[in-house]
């Protein structure tokens, strides 16, 4: 073909794209930013730009996708979340680490926040001094170009966090701001008095009154007040300002056009402020959302948005959007990780029960992602009002819940610490790995066998449980072989590091145990082999995908839980003990001898006895 006619079929190919879109996006964004058509054809411009610099490995990949939507929504997705540092110590290193994370069964791969952060002033890489420039330590844009392209050879993807509500306060803007310059004072929220920000404080809550109080920061050196919802160091950006859209869209696009196929958009909910409201999920912020979405869809079709809402399932619904005007793509499961953990805590399955009726009456184009653990700490953000009939007060379970997984209750090997302790408020948090809140940490101080298998069992029954769901499973590195509370960050050089119990779960990942996954009797063979059977059986099945209809069932014990999935002529029983003794699930599936997908056990499925913290994944088809 000749190279005018490529040239021409690209042009048509984005030109088809973008009048898809356009009349709503100049609509959405007029309607925004009233009177501002200037800043609107600025950005129309430079999206045909980006396109136009985008590789053409990465626009064959958009092409893919395009004829494929659903690509990200099939059973054979398993996640990764790393720190790049503490799992390979820079992004060169980490490109030689591939072949691990492909023998994880990994083909999402979240990387850490890796962009240039002040050192002290960084809240683990969320306060952004450059978008486009990569922490020195961590490497450099060329060699994050090429570990995409590395990536993407061995069927890869990757995402990243755009914190997009705020920048650092060493970001370009912010000093340029600090120096009086009025244009870039208008990118924030900056005020003469303390009068308007008094306004705002009305009806906008606190993020963390204990370490961090207020949503806003006195500047003596510029002698005014500037908005910051998170931290001192963490200006708010002003999307009221169709400059600020604009610019952090062209961030974002830079970054795609490095590879990156998922991006998540970090504290959504927060990115505009309205005087008189709480400052949280506005309208407007739905707005931005869709205008995002068709953005990508114009220039990197491709490209995935993840977002990060902490709310309940049925109230984060909104920012999947509609079937026809679509926001993001995915967004976390957030309460099932801490409603997991209250109910290992409880050893009673009901709260578990009800939010997965929940999740599983949502329509199945919505897609969540799924974990046990993360980079931060677990909040007991549960159901309280559902949990009163049980007989639970909000204080006085929180306090049982951090005593139990720090190991001071009677009877429990967990061994966890606080993070962000308010004796008044009594809304501490817990920190610590999935194995060492199962117990394994404190069985292998004590060298007791029995309660080390007790913990595996423990570590795997909760990936079973995590596998069966739907959506996006993702695994926080270190737990495929069980890794250890790492407390070396208390004696850190960095103040700040050593005073957040956070790291104790981003420690260094221990490359001297994963030596040891294939190594017989070991507890990291037992987790890593055991784990990657489950998943590859996950992937050989369709009955996993989101297309199949899930449900619970009452086993009549409150201690195991009961997940049924069905798709065409396959059916699927999950059953969970979620107690460290013998129990019985009493159901009764009929006369139908089902198989252990796992074990390759087979039997009827009626008084299904169970060992401590047994799991099992019943099938058949007919």
């Amino acid at each position: 073909m000749a190279k005018g006619s490529v040239r021409r079929k690209k042009a048509d190919e984005y030109a088809q794209r973008l009048a898809k879109h356009y009349d709503e996006l100049k609509w959405l964004y007029c309607e925004l930013y009233n009177g501002r058509e200037d800043m609107f054809e600025q950005l129309c411009e430079r999206m045909m730009q980006w396109y136009t610099g985008r590789s053409e490995a990465l626009k064959r990949l958009d092409r893919e996708r395009e004829a494929n939507p659903d690509w990200y929504k099939k059973q054979d997705m398993l996640g990764m979340m790393l720190y790049i540092d503490a799992f390979s110590e820079n992004i060169s290193n980490l490109e030689k680490k591939l072949a691990y994370l492909k023998e994880c069964n990994v083909n999402y791969l979240h990387l850490m926040p890796f962009l240039k952060t002040p050192k002290g002033k960084s809240d683990g890489g969320y306060a952004v001094a450059d978008y486009r420039t990569v922490q020195e330590n961590l490497g450099t844009m060329a060699q994050l170009d090429s570990l995409a392209q590395k990536c993407h050879k061995k069927g890869i993807s990757l995402c990243m966090d755009f914190v997009m509500n705020h920048t650092s306060e060493e970001h370009e803007w912010a000093q340029r701001a600090l120096a009086g310059d009025k244009e870039y004072q208008d990118r924030y929220f900056f005020f003469d008095s303390y009068e308007i920000p008094a306004e705002y404080e009305k009806t906008c809550p606190q993020v963390f009154p204990t370490t961090a109080p207020g949503n806003f920061t006195w500047r003596a050196d510029c002698k005014k007040y500037v908005m910051t919802t998170f931290y001192p160091y963490q200006w708010d950006l002003n999307y009221a300002n169709p400059v600020v859209f604009n610019e952090m869209v062209y961030n974002m696009l830079y970054l795609v056009n490095r590879g990156i196929d998922i991006v998540r958009i970090d504290a959504v909910p927060y990115i505009w402020k309205q005087l008189g409201t709480s400052c949280r999920n506005l309208p407007q912020v739905h707005t931005i959302v869709r205008m995002m979405r068709m953005i990508t869809e114009i220039v990197c079709p491709g490209v995935v948005l993840l977002g990060e809402v902490v709310m309940e399932p049925e109230k984060v619904v909104p920012y999947f959007g509609t079937v026809e005007k679509p926001e993001c793509h995915m967004l976390y499961n957030v309460t099932t990780m801490a409603s997991t953990w209250h109910t290992v805590a409880v050893k009673n399955v009901s709260l578990l029960k009800h939010q997965m009726d929940i999740v599983s009456a949502l329509p199945k184009q919505y897609v969540f992602l799924n974990y046990l653990r993360c980079h931060d700490d677990i909040g007991w953000g549960l159901d309280y009002e559902y949990l009163k009939q049980f007989g639970f007060s909000e204080p006085a379970h929180k306090k049982f819940l951090n005593d139990y997984f720090r190991g001071l209750y009677p009877g429990s090997d967990a061994r966890g610490e606080l993070y962000n302790d308010d004796p008044v408020l009594q809304d501490a948090r817990l920190c610590g790995t999935t194995a060492s809140l199962c117990g394994l940490e404190a069985a292998i101080y004590e060298q007791d066998e029995e309660k080390m298998a007790r913990a595996v069992k423990k570590i795997l029954m909760l990936h079973a449980y995590l596998l069966v769901q739907s959506g996006i499973p993702v695994i926080y590195s270190g737990d495929e072989i069980g890794q250890l509370n790492d407390c070396s960050y208390k004696e850190s050089d960095d103040a700040d590091k050593a005073a957040d119990s956070r790291y104790i779960h981003r420690g260094k990942f221990q490359w001297a145990m994963a030596a040891k996954r294939h190594q017989e009797g070991t507890t990291q063979q037992q987790i890593f082999e055991k784990l990657s059977d489950m998943e590859n059986i996950r992937f050989a099945h369709d009955i996993f995908s989101g297309k199949a209809s899930v449900k619970t069932e009452n086993t009549y014990n409150d201690a195991i839980l009961c997940v049924c999935r069905e798709l065409d002529n396959a059916f699927l029983v999950g059953l969970f003990n979620f107690s460290d003794e013998p129990q019985t699930a009493w159901i009764n599936m009929g006369d139908f001898e089902f198989e252990d997908l796992i074990s390759g056990e087979k039997r009827v499925l009626q008084a299904v006895e169970m060992s401590g913290n047994g799991y099992a994944w019943y099938y058949r088809t007919w």
